[in-house]
């Protein structure tokens, strides 16, 4: 490129850079990383490159584990500009950037998926770590850490000795610490339940908290003071309580989950919705899927250690057999350039970890829905391939429901909602759905019967019996 011309170009790069909203001051960044892409295929003209050439690209730059998030976005915005701005490629108008960027988010140590065994529980309650990163970096946690950190200490560890998820740790200790704070720090071991009832109704009536977060929050005080304190709290404690609304499922019909599926263009993202409609998982249990927990033989998914750390068994409908499949050939070409790069490595909790020392480089335990990019384990340092954030199936349902026009609340949960409900349309008996879903008590699943009962849907309105329009 000729000095004037090179000017021009990255004059250009910079005016569209500016339309993106980047900032003046980063955009010299933006410029570097469209200057590492080119000097890295020196003998290809950019009107010769193909989506796959960025693709590899970014794949190689994905298995870097010290490129930091933001600088991965960096590279991926920087390569939109210049083949769909700048180059004006025919592909880069429909190359899945915005994918890319969703999946540049690698998963953080406090992640449900990894943060228990970041966490291990500890013996010693002084060489104790709290859970929760944000909390410990907050002036709350440190006010009440410096007061009773043998109570935050002991608490946690019980919390993990119970085998609680992550998520539950991190709501139990944040309202001890809001409980805490909200009796001016006196210490919880002087309090009784007429301070669990004030705190109970500060929350109903000053905070206007819902049902189930003040019911979480007399959880977490129970569980406080039977496990830490061992006194066993009188289960009478008077208190106004939020009214609990008797909430119905969203759910779609079938003619609005295909138009909502048509909306979804990334093939790797649809899959992951027709799993959720067409196998009744929970989001966290489809991006967890394993390699191994495919079973085509008998045409089913082993639900591995779902909620309430039970497996369960779901079949694989007939028409996502090939995609799968075909999934699975994909990752397995990409865990073989990982293996040949040095890399190839896959999250195992612990006892799985110790076990089978070996296992973490397996193939048949990599995830089924990997992420985009190679990240360090922040403690050992080893880099591994984790599974796709979760965030990004959300944001793919959420726009592709407004695509569709489809004024209902539709998330990822919803999938799940619907196909319950059309099992018990097609005939299937209550305790079939109530296996598929997994949940413990059939109550639970009867609340999927509201629309077979269908209330009023047969009672002809005295409006159309009107002789008027």
């Amino acid at each position: 490129m000729k000095d004037e011309t090179a000017s021009r170009f990255w004059d250009n790069f910079i005016y569209k850079s500016k339309s993106y909203g980047i900032n003046q001051k980063s955009i010299r960044w933006y410029v570097r990383r469209a200057e590492e892409y080119i000097k890295a295929n020196p003998r290809l003209r950019l009107r010769q490159h193909s989506a796959q050439h960025v693709e590899r690209y970014l794949q190689k730059k994905g298995r870097n584990p010290r490129l930091e998030d933001w600088q991965f976005r960096q590279i991926i915005e920087a390569l939109r500009i210049l083949f769909k701005e700048i180059v004006k490629s025919p592909w880069a108008n429909t190359f899945p950037w915005d994918d890319w960027l969703i999946a540049a988010t690698s998963l953080p140590d406090s992640h449900a998926t990894v943060a228990r065994d970041y966490q291990p529980v500890n013996s010693r309650l002084e060489e104790h770590e709290p859970a929760d990163r944000d909390d410990n970096h907050s002036s709350l946690f440190k006010q009440v850490n410096l007061r009773f950190p043998e109570h935050i200490a002991e608490l946690v560890i019980q919390i993990r000795i119970q085998q609680y998820s992550i998520r539950t740790e991190h709501a139990y200790l944040g309202w001890f610490l809001r409980y805490v704070h909200f009796h001016n720090m006196k210490d919880p071991a002087q309090l009784n339940e007429a301070d669990i009832s004030r705190f109970l109704k500060h929350l109903v009536i000053a905070r206007k908290v819902s049902a189930s977060t003040q019911s979480q929050a007399l959880n977490a005080l129970i569980f406080f003071y039977r496990q830490v304190m061992k006194k066993e709290l009188d289960k009478n404690i008077k208190f106004p309580r939020s009214k609990k609304p008797k909430r119905l499922p969203v759910v779609l019909t079938r003619d609005e989950i295909q138009r909502l599926f048509e909306k979804i263009d990334n093939p790797t993202q649809r899959l992951m919705a027709n799993l959720l409609y067409g196998c009744g998982l929970r989001l966290m249990e489809c991006v967890r899927l394993r390699v191994l927990d495919l079973d085509f033989g008998y045409n089913q998914i082993l639900v591995r250690c779902a909620k309430g750390k039970k497996d369960r068994v779901v079949p694989i409908p007939d028409k996502l057999q090939n995609k799968l499949e075909q999934q699975i050939d994909k990752i397995e070409a990409l865990h073989s350039e990982d293996l040949s790069e040095g890399f190839g490595s896959v999250y195992l909790p612990d006892a799985l970890a110790r076990k089978y020392p070996n296992a973490k480089k397996e193939f048949k335990w990599q995830y089924i829905f990997p992420s985009s990019r190679l990240s360090a384990d922040p403690r050992s340092g080893e880099t591994r391939r984790h599974h796709v954030h979760e965030n990004g199936l959300q944001k793919h349902i959420k726009k592709a429901a407004e695509m569709a026009a489809l004024t209902k609340k539709v998330n990822c949960h919803a999938l799940r909602h619907s196909f319950a409900t059309h099992l018990l349309e097609s005939g299937y008996d209550i305790r079939t759905v109530q296996e598929l879903l997994g949940h413990a008590d059939v109550s639970t699943t009867m609340i999927y019967t509201h629309v077979l009962n269908k209330p009023g849907i047969s009672v002809i309105s005295p409006f159309d019996t009107l002789p008027v329009d």
